[in-house]
């Protein structure tokens, strides 16, 4: 008998190619600094004492403006800014933001995680840039939103003793955006300081010195001293973009005081670059 010739069953597909591994690119690392950011039960209490301290104090300082008017001097009433007072909480919610700042970089190291980090992004800068950017972009936001509750908030309470303006108010946009602008740079200050010192209360307390120590010891200097450094504190010159001066005389214009708080910044973030790049995690 002949063979019974069958046909030859085609040969099985060969197995796709295991894919390799993911190319790092800086928008997969601030992907993944955005879950680390907001996984964390620090960062949605800090938030909301920031956003509570904004709304809050400047409800106060409006609702007390506002019912001891009559009782101020002439000049107390001439240099009264309902603005300014309806934003007032900013002065005391940049220390929530400066604090955030500041954990996002010590807290990995107290924790070790920054090698973990460091290790899936061996050129280790685009790790400080993706917090940098995912700290920015968070912070902004929501103090924007604080800013414009805030001010609304405190005109309403202004406007029952008709000193209330409106938003189109000469320089009341500029301060509202202004106030969210810097607390965010001031923030990121603190994320450059918590990068240089690595240490969590090292970088709260120089971020603390900076901002609420070193200006008022820089008024008992003599004047001749104080009315020529105090206005370049970075305090004093990001305050004056929202209109928060507190007495200081001769402060800078709005954004020559926010241009030299982001000289600051950008020193400081500089320098943890140069650290980061260096030095061991």
């Amino acid at each position: 008998m002949s063979a019974v010739l069958t046909p030859t069953a085609p040969a099985a597909a060969a197995p796709a190619a295991a894919a390799g591994p993911l190319k790092v690119t800086q928008g997969r690392v601030i992907r993944s600094e955005w879950m680390k950011f907001r996984s964390l039960r620090s960062t949605l209490y800090t938030l909301l004492a920031a956003v509570a301290l904004t709304i809050g104090i400047g409800a106060l300082f409006s609702a007390v403006t506002a019912s001891q008017f009559h009782t101020l001097g002439a000049g107390d009433r001439a240099a009264f800014n309902s603005v300014s007072t309806s934003l007032e909480g900013i002065s005391f919610a940049v220390v929530a933001f400066g604090v955030l700042g500041v954990l996002l970089m010590s807290g990995e190291y107290s924790t070790g995680m920054i090698r973990s980090s460091l290790t899936a992004v061996p050129r280790r800068l685009p790790v400080l840039w993706g917090k940098l950017a995912v700290f920015a972009g968070t912070i902004f936001s929501v103090s924007l939103v604080a800013s414009f509750i805030s001010f609304f908030l405190g005109q309403a309470l202004l406007s029952s003793h008709h000193l209330g303006v409106a938003i189109t108010a000469p320089d009341a946009l500029r301060s509202v955006i202004g106030a969210a602008l810097y607390v965010t740079v001031a923030g990121l200050i603190g994320v450059a300081l918590g990068a240089l010192f690595r240490n969590t209360a090292a970088g709260i307390a120089t971020f603390a010195g900076v901002f609420f120590v070193i200006p008022p010891l820089a008024t008992l200097l003599p004047a001749s001293v104080s009315s020529h450094v105090v206005q370049y504190l970075p305090s004093n010159a990001g305050e004056v973009l929202w209109g928060g001066t507190h007495g200081v005389t001769n402060a800078l214009a709005p954004w020559t005081g926010f241009a030299v708080l982001c000289g600051y910044a950008v020193i400081l973030i500089a320098a943890a670059a140069w650290r980061l790049r260096r030095a061991d995690a």
